[in-house]
């Protein structure tokens, strides 16, 4: 397979591909790809979510073959530097690893996460940085770029993009967004998704990463600078381990998102949902909403439904409120 290829040719180091995307971009969506096309390999996941209950985890394909270690309490590219480290030493000691996919979370800047595989001697002599990934989310990636430098420097950083969701823009779109992304980034290679897949040699095993690139894009970047986000964009998580009325949560939601749509970045949830039998997997990215059965419940698994909550100057309460009200009263 690609990554076993690539981990013989550098010294034996494990590659690291790490993708990065801003919130809604399809970055789980990847991963799940990659993990179910890679069979028989050893990869630890390493996800980092910017929420305070991680879904992703919950949402990623797992095997005998797979670690999964999950990052809530901060963001690699600042405070959690410290526990990703470790978390890699500790891995190298339990698992002889084929591979490590690190998928950050949507607001995260990558010049820190990179530094940390070139600057901390105990992780560079181990694991070698093979690319970084970038899912970029078609219909949104014009706002998102206004809205966030985080945004920008995810493209700009990139050594591999992929320009998803491209069945909701027209080809007329598309060539612009390609046009919006060589002024940030002219040498990523570019390619078309839908849904995230995509040929893993295209972004696998690639050897892409260029340090001097990079250097290129942001000459400080391996200086230990602390990375702060807007303190604008929070998050918050809402549960109830009663079940919800889907049809009242839908419409509350869809009228959220007209409202709301520009500061409401991202929702994300698992919900236990009156009537399914399945876990009900719901999503918005800014005004786009989603919803769709999951896998059944096991019959040792509790019924819960946890929604993350991410954007701008949102008030907690408003939504707290709302949510309640799509909670099913048990006679």
């Amino acid at each position: 397979m690609v990554m076993q290829q690539v981990r013989g040719n550098v010294n034996q180091r494990v590659p690291v591909t790490v993708v990065t995307g801003f919130l809604g971009s399809g970055k789980t969506t990847l991963i799940n790809h990659i993990l179910r096309e890679q069979h028989g390999q050893k990869v630890a996941v390493i996800v980092n979510e910017f929420g305070e209950i991680g879904i992703d985890g919950q949402l990623m394909v797992s095997d005998d073959e797979e670690q999964l270690v999950e990052f809530n309490n901060g963001c690699l590219c600042c405070t959690v530097r410290g526990d990703l480290v470790r978390t890699l030493e500790d891995l190298m000691q339990r698992a002889d690893l084929d591979a490590v996919l690190v998928e950050t979370t949507g607001l995260a800047d990558p010049a820190p996460v990179a530094s940390t595989f070139i600057v901390a001697d105990e992780i560079k002599s181990k694991f070698n940085l093979d690319a970084f990934v970038t899912v970029v989310d078609a219909p949104n990636l014009q706002r998102n770029l206004m809205d966030s430098h985080e945004a920008q420097e995810q493209v700009a950083f990139a050594d591999i993009i992929l320009i998803n969701k491209t069945d909701l823009v027209s080809a007329a779109e598309i060539a612009n967004i390609e046009q919006q992304i060589r002024g940030l980034n002219p040498i990523a290679k570019i390619h078309y998704t839908q849904f995230s897949v995509v040929d893993l040699p295209l972004i696998l095993g690639t050897g892409a990463f260029d340090l001097e690139a990079k250097l290129q894009v942001d000459p400080l970047f391996l200086d230990d600078l602390e990375h702060e986000h807007d303190a604008a964009i929070g998050s918050f998580a809402l549960t109830s381990e009663k079940p919800i009325d889907m049809n009242k949560f839908m419409l509350w939601m869809n009228a959220l998102a007209q409202e709301k749509g520009e500061d409401l970045y991202r929702t994300k949830g698992l919900f236990y949902a009156q009537g399914f039998p399945e876990r009900v997997l719901f999503q918005s990215v800014r005004m786009l909403t989603s919803m769709r059965r999951d896998r059944l419940w096991k019959p040792d698994e509790d019924k819960l439904t946890q929604l993350v909550v991410i954007g701008r100057n949102l008030n907690r309460d408003e939504f707290t409120e709302g949510f309640e009200k799509c909670v099913v009263s048990r006679k």
